[in-house]
């Protein structure tokens, strides 16, 4: 059975400027929409197989790769916190978790 998924508000932060980022540097709104789809697919995976993304140093906090993007989350009794959606590319010292 399929956990509930919680978004936080940093992650909806996060996912609004990223696809923001791609509108505005691609002159359309194409691959904002695709790679939300794909945000949103690897989501789904992880509220069916809470443990397909990859251990962290925090307990109970796994990660997700979506392209250049890390999705960190946090998978607690009935639900998975999506914690923050991180750009790979960027310096490794800032990231998140």
């Amino acid at each position: 059975m399929a956990k509930r998924i919680t978004w936080t508000y940093r992650v909806h932060r996060d996912r609004k400027e990223i696809l923001l980022y791609w509108k505005h540097r691609n002159q359309s709104s194409t691959y904002s929409r695709k790679l939300n789809a794909l945000i949103k697919k690897a989501i789904d995976l992880v509220a069916a197989h809470p443990y397909v993304g990859r251990k962290t140093d925090i307990e109970n906090v796994r990660v997700k790769l979506v392209r250049d993007y890390l999705v960190f989350y946090e998978i607690a009794e009935e639900d998975i916190f999506i914690l923050a959606i991180w750009d790979n590319r960027r310096n490794p010292e800032n990231a998140p978790y």
